[in-house]
């Protein structure tokens, strides 16, 4: 197992709320021993004009799984905050779920890198997103 914080899964959701993440619906569902899951509803907040799941939405949701994960994979005295993620679309989604999991590639002192993919649901991928994450150490 990767992870040196162990928050429950409901406490882990209870962080989403009142933030982006409740806005767009995402919801966790898997913390496994090397990756984070969670869901994504594509619905009204979360197309774009043409009716098809908006990419930015993409990049919400493969942030918020490798953001927490990052920091479930830290010390107890550090956080992790983002430096840099690309996505690539790949397919297009029009209705239902998209399910992303993010996997460490770089669980380092001071960076993190996460590949993040993200499905819809009949289990094609969709996005393929990589997030690299500076490690800071908290102020006593």
């Amino acid at each position: 197992m990767i992870w040196k914080k162990s928050p429950s899964l409901e406490q882990l959701n209870a962080s989403l709320k009142d933030n982006m993440c409740e806005h767009v619906g995402i919801e966790l569902t898997e913390v496994g021993n090397n990756f984070l899951a969670g869901i994504m509803p594509v619905d009204k907040r979360t197309v774009q004009p043409l009716g098809l799941l908006h990419g930015g939405a993409n990049v919400v949701l493969a942030e918020t799984l490798g953001s927490i994960a990052a920091n479930l994979a830290c010390e107890h005295d550090q956080y992790c905050v983002g430096l840099e993620i690309n996505a690539n679309h790949l397919k297009s989604v029009k209705s239902g779920l998209v399910t992303g999991i993010a996997r460490s590639v770089h669980v380092g002192r001071s960076t993190q890198v996460w590949e993040i993919r993200i499905e819809d649901g009949q289990g094609n991928l969709s996005c393929i997103s990589r997030l690299t994450m500076a490690v800071k150490n908290w102020k006593q």
